[in-house]
């Protein structure tokens, strides 16, 4: 059997044990600890380990870079779209879909099979382009929250300084942040893992094994399926899913001669699930709201963006799955390129029914009024 094939049979099965273990995480609070353990402690380690190994030059400086670009195109892209889709502008589903959707959660969703499947560098590849969308979610997504807000509440006094300010240190504190630091200054000292006191290495490398057996155990314990919120919603994924890919090819075709293993990331990084720190931001947004003049005025639809990160991640999920199964088939640009239309084409079928049903029906009226 072809030894992806086997990886990702073994990437299932962990799914299906997951699954099986919702019984035992029923609470929020115990899926919200088992969480806090892989972006707190095994995400960290396995970054840490993957960073002391690879190997960085001055040319992957630019990945931050790149994954900011790409946040920002999907945003501005995504302000034209929307509407084309039945999404009217200005709305708390508007705000909703345009904050979480070009946003990324490449720890609980990427990582995993980056470092499974492809190795130590691929990982060190990904952890430092999250560094540009960490500035995305973290800083400009707040920012643009809290702009939203005092536009629809301009009675409001006050602004958002020290809220911004308290993310900077957040996006200064996080785990992962500041083990990337410690690791990038480490290397600059030409200090390696092989360098590290034996039971250094060994207890981090420990660590580092936990991520990809309970990431995918979180997957299975934390999917919902509501089959109603999928046909809402499910349409719109495919539509990120593609456009995605659609970049992707875009980007490889006008960047030649890169390796497999780099394309691949530039693949599968942009294909993440959607962020969860947007959502915590409309949360803060939604406490201000109650103690408005005007608390019936909402900035963002909560129950809509829950019901999005719930979907988000098995869809980024299967996305990983299909892409390593298949390997260096999504090297080629042609093949991403034509994904990623066929993608945009199927999600464009129902909004282009709709439309042309209405246009009907008011053509139909105008004449009957005529």
């Amino acid at each position: 059997m072809n030894p992806a094939v086997q990886k990702t049979l073994a990437f299932l099965l962990l799914l299906f044990i997951g699954f099986l273990l919702r019984s035992k995480f029923q609470s929020s609070e115990h899926q919200k600890g088992l969480k806090t353990i892989i972006l707190t402690i095994a995400l960290p380690a396995i970054i840490f380990v993957a960073l002391l190994k690879a190997e960085i030059s001055q040319e992957l400086l630019w990945l931050p870079i790149i994954a900011l670009a790409f946040n920002f195109v999907l945003f501005f892209g995504l302000q034209f779209i929307l509407p084309i889709y039945g999404i009217e502008k200005n709305t708390a589903t508007y705000r909703t879909y345009l904050l979480l959707f070009p946003s990324l959660a490449p720890g609980l969703s990427c990582f995993p099979f980056l470092i499974e499947y492809l190795g130590d560098d691929a990982l060190a590849w990904g952890a430092l382009a999250d560094i540009g969308n960490k500035f995305f979610v973290l800083i400009f997504a707040y920012m643009l929250a809290i702009h939203w807000f005092f536009n629809i509440h301009p009675s409001v006094d006050g602004n958002g300084k020290g809220k911004i300010k308290s993310l900077l240190v957040s996006l200064v504190n996080e785990p992962i942040n500041m083990v990337i630091v410690i690791a990038l200054v480490l290397l600059a000292f030409g200090i390696r893992m092989e360098n590290l006191p034996p039971f250094l290495s060994s207890s981090i490398t420990s660590l580092s094994n936990l991520m990809t057996p309970l990431v995918l155990m979180y997957i299975g314990i934390a999917v919902v399926f509501n089959w109603a919120q999928i046909k809402k919603i499910f349409n719109l994924l495919l539509l990120r899913s593609g456009l995605t890919f659609l970049l992707s090819g875009l980007l490889i075709s006008f960047v030649p001669g890169l390796s497999p293993m780099a394309i691949l990331v530039m693949v599968v990084f942009p294909q993440s699930a959607i962020s969860f720190w947007p959502y915590a931001h409309m949360s803060a947004i939604q406490a201000m709201e109650q103690v408005t003049p005007q608390p019936q005025k909402k900035t963002f639809d909560l129950a809509l963006g829950i019901n999005i990160l719930a979907l988000s991640l098995p869809f980024a999920t299967a996305i990983m799955l299909l892409v390593f199964s298949f390997g260096e088939t999504f090297t080629s640009p042609t093949l991403l390129l034509s994904l990623g239309l066929g993608m945009i084409s199927i999600s464009a079928i129902k909004p282009t029914y709709l439309k042309i049903n209405d246009w009907l029906l008011n053509s139909m009226l105008k004449k009957e009024q005529g």
